[in-house]
């Protein structure tokens, strides 16, 4: 038997590509006529526009946030013979990033509140692996990671503190955005993401000048002089389509983050007095929700009824990053051993989540969730 179809998808890319179409053209011509695809004016403008809206010195573009993690450790110098505290809960990008470079992760465990890093099992990490030379909190589903507790063990340590906030634009703590708080910050510019391109595309932040003066050039063969490699770089650049998409996003961003502010409350109003509980929120925090994640310990048969009445879902993410084929086995963890993460595979959930939703489909979704 076929399954249901879905009437209210989890999420949807080209609902924001419609919803932009005059933009995104306009943007798209703009480039096409100019001739220059590459590291040109647009790339350049989308990267002071990128750190002017988030209050950053600098920022600077690459192909994907993946790229944007690895190239921020290795403008920081770390690489082989170096450790890097990250989560497993969490897109397997963020580890990804950390091999990529030649450095090891170290798996903390989660707050099971909040799915972020918890600062008590890192704290008690530190002693454990002297070779860390770098802390990743991922700011996940938008939600702010507590740097409030992480960043001084950190700082006591010497480690350089890198947000990772693919899913986080605009989201703030202590009235501060997220990603102008560490050392640098990388951002995902996936379809997906609150902020997106219409293909890959990354984009990292910092105020240390010097920093992203170096990571300009790692980002293109290590070239500041064309030709001529002074660094051992990569090939990982933003291009020019890509920008000019991002520019005619960016200041739609802020309203958009709204309209997710919006739905959320009105599923958390659905889910009073059902066996759901809607997504904590940090104190003093923001959060942007890119995804609206909660627990099920029944979780296959909710999918199912809500898939029953046309309500599509996804899971962020099944399987931990520590527990996947590629690294079982051979990535350390925390002192927690990752249980809350392990658990939180087990049961988390995503509702549909996207600005482009219409109130009736919102009203379709919690509908569904009292009558489940």
């Amino acid at each position: 038997m076929n399954a249901a179809p879905v009437s209210v998808p989890q999420a949807s890319p080209g609902a924001a590509c419609l919803a932009h179409k005059a933009a995104i053209d306009a943007a798209v011509a703009r480039v096409l006529e100019s001739g220059w695809y590459i590291l040109g004016r647009e790339g350049e403008a989308f990267e002071a526009e990128f750190a002017q809206w988030l209050g950053t010195a600098r920022a600077v573009g690459c192909a994907n946030g993946t790229d944007a993690l690895a190239l921020i450790l290795r403008g920081l110098g770390i690489g082989p013979g170096d450790a890097v505290a990250t989560v497993s809960h969490t897109a397997v990008a963020t580890v990804a990033a950390i091999e990529m470079v030649g450095a090891r992760a170290v798996l903390i465990d989660i707050d099971p509140v909040t799915f972020t890093m918890c600062p008590r099992d890192f704290a008690a990490a530190l002693p454990r692996h002297l070779d860390l030379r770098a802390v990743i909190p991922v700011h996940l589903y938008g939600q702010a990671a507590d740097l409030d507790a992480i960043i001084p063990p950190a700082r006591a340590r010497g480690l350089s503190v890198i947000e990772d906030c693919s899913q986080a634009h605009g989201a703030s703590l202590g009235g501060r955005k997220l990603g102008t708080i560490g050392d640098a910050a990388a951002f995902s510019l996936y379809p997906t993401k609150p902020l997106a391109a219409l293909g890959d595309g990354g984009v990292l932040a910092t105020n240390a000048v010097e920093l992203a003066d170096r990571i300009a050039a790692l980002r293109q063969y290590g070239w500041r002089e064309r030709y001529v490699s002074d660094l051992v770089g990569v090939n990982s650049r933003l291009d020019e389509l890509q920008a000019a998409i991002l520019r005619a996003r960016l200041p739609l961003l802020d309203a958009e983050n709204a309209r997710r502010g919006t739905i959320a409350a009105a599923y958390d109003l659905a889910l009073s007095g059902t066996r759901f509980a809607p997504p904590a929120r940090r104190a003093n925090a923001t959060h942007v929700f890119h995804q609206y994640v909660v627990r099920a310990r029944d979780r296959e048969a909710s999918q199912a009824a809500l898939r029953a009445q046309g309500i599509g879902t996804a899971v962020h993410y099944p399987v931990p990053v520590h527990l996947q084929p590629a690294y079982r086995g051979r990535i350390a963890t925390g002192p927690a051993g990752c249980r809350e993460t392990e658990r939180a595979a087990r049961e988390v959930l995503s509702l549909p989540m996207f600005p482009q939703l219409t109130n009736a489909q919102v009203e379709t979704v919690c509908a569904a969730l009292r009558s489940i």
